[in-house]
């Protein structure tokens, strides 16, 4: 029962229109054992076994993935081309 509550708030909350502008997520992806930061509301299956947010600014999102322990430490470099 719990499961179809939190289900359906998950739903309610993904389809509010207009909502997600301008806004960045943290997801963890098993493929590349990454946290990525992505601008899209993301779709938590398959590969993608998380995702937090949504945050204001990237700078937000970067501190979230920085605190989340699942998340591996981002090399300089890779953040570097992240900006790109």
């Amino acid at each position: 029962m719990k499961r179809l509550m939190l289900a359906g708030s998950f739903l309610a909350f993904a389809t509010t229109a207009g909502f997600a502008d301008g806004m960045f997520w943290v997801t963890g992806n098993h493929a590349t054992g990454k946290c990525d930061i992505v601008t899209s509301n993301p779709v938590v299956a398959g590969d993608i076994y998380f995702a937090d947010g949504p945050y204001k600014s990237r700078d937000d999102a970067k501190l979230a993935r920085s605190t989340i322990s699942v998340c591996p430490k981002v090399d300089p470099k890779d953040e570097a081309a992240e900006k790109k």
